[in-house]
C-alpha cells in the first residue's frame, strides 16, 4: 500500500478505496452515510431525523485560549449546521498534552461552555486527561448531534439540476483569519496598522451556524434549501466539487459573482496561496430551489452576512464548469489544500 505523506485531509480517491467499502454493519436507520462532500450523517431514532457530526478538537494556543476554544467548537457546530437541524448536544474528548495549566485549561473550558450555551448546545458526555505524546493542535475528538423532524434536514440527496448556489463569505475565510491572527506584525509591516487591525477581525467570520439556520428558516427541500457544505480544507473549489458530485450531479460556477471578504486576497497572495483552492471554513455553500434563491439570499444578507448567488447544479453530463473572465474551463478539486504547506512555511520563518 502506498503512503500518504500529504498533510491535512485524505483525498477523495483514498477515501472511496480505503474507508467507504469498510463501514461495519448496515442498518436501515441510517439516512444519510458518509460520503464525500457531506459534513453529516443522518439517521431515523423514534421518527425523528438525528445528525452526527464528528471532528477533531483543534486548540491552537497561538491563537490565544479563548479564541482557539472559540474555533474548535465553532469548527464542530457549523459541519453540524448544515444538516439543516440545529446542533443540540456535544459528546467531547480532550485529550491534552502535560504541560496546559489549570488556568488554561479553565480559560479553554469555559469559553466552550459559553458557546455552546450560546448556540443551545448542551454538553452531555465527554473524557478530559492529560498525556504524555499529545500535542497541540489536535488534542481530542468531539460529536455535535442535533435532532429535528424527520422533514426538516437537508443532503445532497434532496439537490436537483437548476438548484442555485449561494456562496457565504467567500474564499479562504479560514486560511485569511488564521494568518491574520498568527502574523499580525507581518502583515502590519507589509500594509499598515489599519490592515492588519481589520484582518484579524475574519478570525471570527469562521462560524457558519446563523447562515445555515437562517437558509433553512426560509425552507427546505421543496420549499427552499435542499443541501449545505462548510467549505473546509480546499475551499470553494474543492467544496463546490463535492456538493455537485455528492447529489450526483453537475455544476456551473462563476468566479467574478462569489463575494470576497475585504483584506483576503491581499493575505492570500503575500503568503504566495490561491484563495479559491485555499481552507475557508466560515463558507457556506448553499443549493436551493431556483424561485426561493432570492429570499434565502435576503435573510442572510439580512443578517449582515456576505454572500451572492454564484452557479448552479446542472445535469452531470455537463461535468464541473468554472467561468472565469466569460471564458469556460473544467473545475477541478484541489486535493490538497495550499494552506497547510504556506503555514508551516511562515511559522518556520519561511515567509
Amino acid at each position: 500500500m502506498t503512503e500518504m505523506p500529504e498533510i491535512g485531509k485524505i483525498s477523495p480517491d483514498v477515501f472511496e478505496k480505503m474507508i467507504l467499502p469498510f463501514l461495519g454493519a448496515l442498518d436501515r436507520s441510517v439516512l444519510v452515510g458518509p460520503q464525500n462532500g457531506v459534513d453529516v450523517g443522518i439517521v431515523e431514532i423514534g421518527g425523528k431525523a438525528v445528525s452526527f457530526t464528528t471532528d477533531p478538537v483543534f486548540i491552537v494556543p497561538e491563537y490565544g485560549w479563548e479564541r482557539a476554544a472559540w474555533f474548535a467548537i465553532h469548527i464542530i457546530a457549523s459541519d453540524s449546521a448544515t444538516s439543516g437541524l440545529a446542533p443540540r448536544y456535544l459528546s467531547i474528548d480532550l485529550n491534552l498534552p502535560m504541560d496546559i495549566s489549570t488556568a488554561q485549561l479553565d480559560t479553554v473550558w469555559q469559553t466552550m461552555h459559553r458557546e455552546c450555551k450560546k448556540l443551545g448546545i448542551a454538553v452531555i458526555t465527554g473524557h478530559t486527561g492529560r498525556y504524555e505524546n499529545c500535542h497541540y493542535p489536535m488534542v481530542g475528538g468531539a460529536t455535535m448531534v442535533g435532532v429535528g423532524d424527520i422533514d426538516k434536514y437537508v443532503s445532497p440527496k434532496f439537490a436537483s439540476a437548476r438548484d442555485k448556489i449561494i456562496i457565504t463569505k467567500g474564499p479562504a475565510i479560514e486560511a485569511s483569519g488564521i494568518f491574520a491572527t498568527m502574523f499580525p506584525a507581518l502583515l502590519e509591516k507589509e500594509f499598515g496598522q489599519e490592515f492588519s487591525q481589520k484582518a484579524q477581525g475574519i478570525f471570527y467570520k469562521m462560524s457558519t451556524v446563523e447562515e445555515a439556520m437562517t437558509a433553512v428558516s426560509v425552507g427546505v427541500r421543496e420549499k427552499g434549501v435542499t443541501a449545505m457544505h462548510d467549505a473546509t480544507e480546499c475551499g470553494i473549489w474543492g467544496g463546490l466539487f463535492e456538493i455537485a458530485q455528492a447529489a450526483g450531479l453537475g455544476v456551473t460556477v462563476e468566479k467574478e459573482s462569489i463575494v470576497v471578504e475585504d483584506c483576503v486576497s491581499e493575505i492570500c497572495r503575500h503568503f504566495g496561496i490561491d484563495p479559491y483552492a485555499s481552507i475557508s471554513e466560515g463558507t457556506q455553500i448553499i443549493s436551493c430551489r431556483p424561485h426561493y434563491a432570492d429570499a434565502i439570499l435576503k435573510a442572510i444578507t439580512d443578517k449582515g452576512i456576505k454572500a451572492s448567488i454564484a452557479g448552479e447544479l446542472t445535469d452531470a453530463t455537463k461535468g464541473m464548469v468554472l467561468i472565469e473572465k466569460g471564458k469556460a474551463r473544467k473545475l477541478e478539486h484541489p486535493l490538497v489544500d495550499p494552506f497547510w504547506r504556506a503555514f508551516y512555511d511562515a511559522l518556520a520563518g519561511g515567509k
